[in-house]
Formats: C-alpha cells, structure tokens, sequence
C-alpha cells in the first residue's frame, strides 16, 4: 500500500488572486479539494509545511491525509495538480482529489532501476532510462510505492519494456507494454573522439590572453 501522510488545513471563504495573494503574504497555501461525490472544499494551509512535506514524499503516488478545522477524521486524498512559482522555491496552488475506498483511482508510479547492467560494467555502455513513471488504475489499498525493475543483465543493446515489469494484482496498467523503460546504449563514438581530442588540449583560463578581458581580483 502507499505511504501515508497528514497534512493540517483549514477552510477558506472567498475565491479569486486577490484572496490568494493575502493568503501567501499570511504565509498560508490556497488548495482546493474536489472529487468523491462531495461539493468542492476550498482550502488554505501553512505554505512552508506543505512544501518541507511535499519535499520528502512522492507526491504522485502518496495519500495525503487532510486533517481540515482539527476534525478527527481526516480526508484521505492525493495530489492531482501542483503549481510552483516560476524561479522561486515555492508552492502556489495545490488541487487535491478525494478518494474513497474501494473505489478505483489513476495516478503515477515511481519505476525505479536496480543493479548495474553488465553492458555498463564491464562493456563501457550507457544505461539510459526512457520512462520513469507508470500510469496505473486501482483501489487506495493497492496503490505501489514505487515498481522496481532489475537492470543487471542487461548488456549493449538490451533493453526492458513496461511488459518486463513486476506489477501486483489488482494493479492495472494503463500503457502501452511494448513502451521501453530503459537501454543500454553504446558509448558514442563522437563523445569518445571529443575526449580524446580535449586531452590533448592545453587548459587555458577562461577570458585568458582575450583582447579586452578585464583582469581578475582574486
């Protein structure tokens, strides 16, 4: 089953980026929680929280357990869609969907690679991953944490589609199984030629002997 986490919230009355700029100048987060066959619920959290929180999960495939106005029951939900301030570390806007159990939910899963492939070790290959995420369709309970897959017998030219991956029951995969998830190429020719000639070169300072570099203070 996926991690669970709790996040504090709070209802907000009124709508509109007037409200949501007082609310981030407050230091608080607007959210909206929707889905679950209930009316909407606008909400406001702690900005700082939320994004130490979202941080140090995977935001995909995590239920986000929402404690609104100190009810004892929370709302269990995941993340649908997160908007972050073009250059700035910081979260604007959070949508999130109530779930409900038994009921099927789509979401994303981490696919993570285990192992070095021989191709890398001991043939000087490149391991590439194509793919990093899997869509999938199940209940809350059966949500993965993450679909690994063992990357250590692949050599040159090998490669693992969606249909080499391990997925449990009840777990249904919405991509097309001939999708690959990685390769082990071999090392380009080219980059090899580009070190050999970089090699050869002497290190030269950037800006040195340049017509009107200024020079340095340090």
């Amino acid at each position: 089953m996926s991690t669970q986490v709790t996040l504090k919230a709070a209802r907000r009355h009124g709508t509109g980026k007037g409200v949501a700029r007082k609310l981030r100048a407050a230091g608080k987060l607007p959210a909206v929680l929707y889905g679950g066959n209930s009316d909407n619920l606008s909400l406001a959290m702690d900005a700082n929280e939320t994004l130490l929180l979202f941080q140090s999960i995977s935001v995909e495939n995590t239920i986000v357990n929402l404690q609104v106005d100190g009810a004892k029951a929370p709302i269990p939900s995941l993340v649908r869609d997160v908007q972050v301030h073009p250059y700035k570390t910081e979260i604007l806007h959070v949508d999130f969907l109530r779930i409900q159990e038994g009921v099927e939910v789509e979401l994303e899963v981490p696919i993570e690679l285990t192992g070095t492939p021989t191709g890398v070790s001991d043939q000087g290959g490149v391991l590439e991953q194509t793919q990093y995420v899997l869509p999938v369709a199940c209940v809350p309970d059966a949500i993965p944490d993450v679909l690994e897959i063992d990357v250590a017998g692949l050599t040159i030219g090998d490669s693992l589609q969606v249909r080499d991956l391990s997925v449990p029951e009840g777990v249904r995969v919405l991509m097309d199984e001939d999708q690959t998830i990685c390769s082990v190429q071999a090392p380009s020719v080219t980059a090899a030629q580009k070190d050999d000639d970089d090699a050869d070169e002497e290190p030269t300072l950037v800006g040195e002997d340049e017509p009107g570099a200024p020079e340095s203070d340090v």
